[in-house]
């Protein structure tokens, strides 16, 4: 599908990308011998742990201030990003208008967006018969996974490529794949939660909610407290930086021209691991485990009893510490106000409330964790279970269709500025070792 009327995000991009292209071609020719960082062994075989290598235009991970999404803080995010009325948690499609351009959208900006995707979002039957072909207890993560790719069908990018389609026309191309997945992945998505845990009963969009809302809508949860919260769970998970599982493998797979679809479903997989997105469903669990234990809301000294009953079985609390933040992750600040607001005696937020109070000193005596503090995954659990959604293999679901606003944003950015197939080189660890042996006597 494409646009018959140019949208004013897409005409934006228009005039930016050139930008972009010229002032990526400009660094490689004025600076493009000069080193940016060194790697060390401890770096090479431990994930490539704070290397810095990786572009990302879409957002940065600052170690205290927490994500930027193109500058600008959570905080920043939820006051200016337009809302559908006053006192709602903004539309997340406005983000991702933030995401692709680098500026603040006008209400009449998303709402054009969200004209768009109303226009875009039916799923082709086909998708559907894929999903229901499929056990009904296959993972969730693996439903929408193939669902992602079936649509790969629709590909506009194959299309004008097959065509002979000149390579600055990539961008628009990938714009074109993005919307429409984003309009459609909801859709797929809360269709496999029905089908899945609930009746099985197809709930169509309603055309009178935004993109965010939508998707709660068709989930069957029809409350204005959870269409809220959906909003600022969408924003909250969109992006972080282009170096996670997630976002950087939809990035490497785009880099070889393969289309958004397949960059989605791939980005999904990885997604679907223990130590990405299953980690927010791990969180809950401890948490709900730490209440059956001592039959409700603990207290203070219980939870200080069960972090280290925990700790000394040489298990981690899931949801606190990160490979980069060093401070409380802003993403569950948010979510937290957000309880505080609607469900201040829910007792899994008390809990989680008092796990806060307690947990961070405790890490900080048992001395291995280099960031104490929670991240989003400690908090966004507790606030799906509130509103009844309690199926956790799911949960993993939300984060993905949240994703893929960031991962489609650095694509679009990826194809306009010609960035290209990415190859790193590899060593054995018999040449890591000469390698560092020459370094130590130069």
């Amino acid at each position: 599908m494409s646009t018959q009327k140019t949208l004013k995000v897409k005409a934006r991009l228009a005039e930016l990308v050139p930008k972009w292209r010229e002032e990526r071609t400009k660094l490689i020719k004025e600076l493009g011998d000069k080193p940016i960082d060194k790697v060390t062994v401890e770096q090479a075989l431990g994930g490539m742990r704070d290397v810095k290598i990786l572009p990302c235009e879409t957002s940065y991970l600052d170690p205290i201030e927490g994500i930027r999404f193109r500058g600008m803080t959570i905080p920043e995010v939820r006051e200016k990003l337009p809302r559908p009325a006053p006192g709602d948690e903004p539309y997340p499609t406005g983000l991702w208008y933030l995401l692709l351009t680098g500026e603040l959208p006008t209400k009449d900006d998303v709402l054009e967006l969200e004209e768009e995707i109303k226009k875009r979002q039916e799923v082709p039957k086909y998708v559907f018969d894929v999903i229901n072909a499929l056990p009904k207890d296959t993972h969730p993560m693996t439903q929408i996974s193939m669902s992602v790719l079936a649509m790969q069908r629709e590909s506009v990018f194959v299309k004008r490529y097959n065509e002979g389609m000149k390579r600055e026309e990539h961008w628009d191309a990938t714009f074109e794949d993005s919307l429409t997945l984003l309009a459609r992945m909801p859709v797929a998505a809360a269709y496999i939660y029905r089908r899945t845990y609930k009746d099985g009963k197809f709930i169509p969009p309603d055309p009178n909610l935004d993109w965010g809302a939508n998707f709660a809508h068709m989930m069957g949860i029809d409350n204005p407290e959870y269409y809220n919260l959906m909003r600022l769970y969408l924003i909250l998970h969109s992006d972080h930086e282009s170096g996670n599982v997630s976002a950087h493998t939809g990035f490497l797979v785009n880099s070889a021209w393969s289309d958004v679809y397949y960059s989605i479903s791939a980005a999904l997989n990885g997604l679907a691991g223990p130590l990405h997105g299953l980690a927010n469903q791990e969180c809950l669990k401890w948490i709900l485990d730490l209440m059956e234990e001592y039959k409700g809301v603990p207290t203070k000294e219980q939870v200080e009893e069960y972090a280290w009953k925990t700790l000394n079985s040489g298990q981690v609390i899931p949801g606190y510490g990160h490979a980069v933040l060093r401070n409380v992750d802003p993403r569950y600040t948010a979510q937290r106000e957000f309880a505080l607001k609607y469900c201040p005696d829910d007792p899994v937020f008390k809990t989680v409330s008092t796990v806060f109070e307690v947990v961070p000193e405790v890490l900080k005596k048992h001395g291995k964790a280099k960031n104490p503090w929670p991240n989003v995954d400690a908090h966004s659990g507790c606030l799906q279970y509130h509103y009844g959604v309690k199926e956790f293999d799911f949960y993993t679901v939300l984060f993905g269709v949240s994703r893929t606003m960031g991962i489609t944003a650095q694509a679009v950015w990826a194809r306009g500025v010609y960035f290209p197939i990415e190859r790193p080189k590899s060593l054995t660890l018999a040449m890591i070792r000469e390698a560092a042996e020459k370094g130590l006597e130069a």
